[in-house]
């Protein structure tokens, strides 16, 4: 594409924090530590996860970049940066989270596929750019369309990277036109992140923003946008991010039985402790995150301490000084809740978290319940142990 092009090889990757744990080097897959996340209700660019499936691509002439709009429409059309630019703006601030999110810890009840994530392949930031139903406009589809005269149901995003599981192909996926055209959905083709243009990782110079839906669904760098009338056939919608039952393995699983992951569950995670930290005798404050799908928000976060047989209510709050109230205007639908609680801890104990959101969904108790061959969408009660009577490690 002029303007942009996807290297074949990683010689030309952007820098990145040092603090990032790797999860892999190439292509680069990186979180931030847990504490990192509950620093700030709105995660710095640098410690945002990192999630790619090939080298990162690389602008030689942002003037010339642009996007097509093709399919089953009536008008095709160019879109250049300028164009998007002159549309009106909005900023959406949401979360985005791997469908592979505490791939890891799912993987010690049983072996999955996936690159391996601990509980950061999330974050939360304030999206920048123009609303897909307002570009849709330009090529003469209405808002709150479901199907176009020529039959197109869905909007496919194209990106400009080369990934092995298309054979050397762009990574793609797509979404309902009714999505897409919905202005409520707040579904974006952005051009900044916190007030600043994309990075690279982030998908510089444009991306496409699906807030509430997994972040395979978010497809960066765009190349192309297009009318179709099933669903995106790439290899990221049709053979991978499906949720399958614990019964089924490598041997007898059939992709075709399974609809696309959208959605995200309920989640809440513990950042304020590792997995196992010595703390000495007394009171400490927990915190972490919670997050739910589809605009769905949080109800309440439940906190044990001990290991689940009895529960306490932590506080949540979004923006600081403002009091979090579900589904009202001054909150954002679209983004995490942090809570925080502080307790006496006199003993050794387990710490668990959970969450439930507004549509009364609760995280199920055990991850072997919902265990699944790629690892995807590990929503259990998150867990850590303490140990009191040691310096902290």
């Amino acid at each position: 594409m002029p303007g942009i092009k996807g290297p074949s090889d990683y010689s030309q990757e952007p820098p990145r924090h040092p603090c990032l744990q790797i999860n892999s080097k190439e292509p680069f897959n990186a979180e931030p530590p847990r504490s990192a996340l509950v620093s700030s209700y709105v995660t710095p660019v640098d410690l945002f996860y990192k999630r790619n499936h090939g080298p990162i691509p690389v602008v030689d002439d942002i003037e010339r970049y642009c996007i097509n709009i093709t399919g089953l429409i009536e008008t095709p059309k160019k879109l250049y940066m300028r164009d998007v630019r002159m549309l009106p703006k909005f900023n959406v601030t949401a979360i985005l989270q791997c469908a592979g999110n505490r791939r890891t810890a799912m993987s010690k009840t049983r072996k999955v596929r996936g690159v391996g994530w601990d509980v950061s392949a999330i974050g939360n930031a304030v999206w920048g750019g123009a609303k897909l139903a307002d570009v849709l406009e330009l090529v003469g589809i209405p808002k709150l369309t479901s199907s176009t005269r020529s039959g197109g149901k869905h909007v496919e995003f194209v990106s400009i990277d080369k990934c092995k599981e298309e054979n050397g192909g762009p990574y793609k996926a797509s979404i309902p036109l009714s999505q897409a055209t919905n202005p409520e959905a707040d579904v974006l083709l952005a051009y900044e992140m916190n007030g600043e243009p994309l990075n690279r990782d982030h998908g510089y110079p444009l991306r496409v923003i699906v807030p509430g839906v997994i972040g395979a669904r978010s497809v960066k760098w765009l190349d192309s946008i297009n009318i179709i009338a099933e669903e995106c056939q790439g290899f990221f919608m049709q053979k991978d991010y499906k949720m399958f039952p614990p019964s089924v393995d490598w041997d007898n699983i059939d992709w075709s039985t399974r609809r696309p992951q959208m959605d995200f569950p309920v989640q809440s995670v513990i950042c304020s402790l590792e997995d196992v930290q010595s703390i000495k005798p007394g009171k400490i404050t927990i915190s972490g995150y919670a997050a739910s799908g589809g605009g769905r928000g949080i109800e309440r976060v439940d906190v044990s301490i001990d290991g689940g047989k009895t529960w306490i209510e932590a506080s949540r709050f979004q923006k600081t000084g403002i009091p979090y109230i579900l589904d009202h205007e001054s909150s954002d639908k679209w983004a995490w809740v942090l809570f925080k609680i502080t307790v006496d801890i006199p003993r050794s104990t387990q710490i668990v978290a959970k969450a439930v959101d507004s549509g009364a969904n609760v995280q199920p108790e055990n991850v072997q319940d919902i265990w699944n061959l790629r690892g995807i969408l590990n929503t259990s009660w998150h867990r850590v142990e303490v140990r009191v009577g040691h310096s902290n490690m």
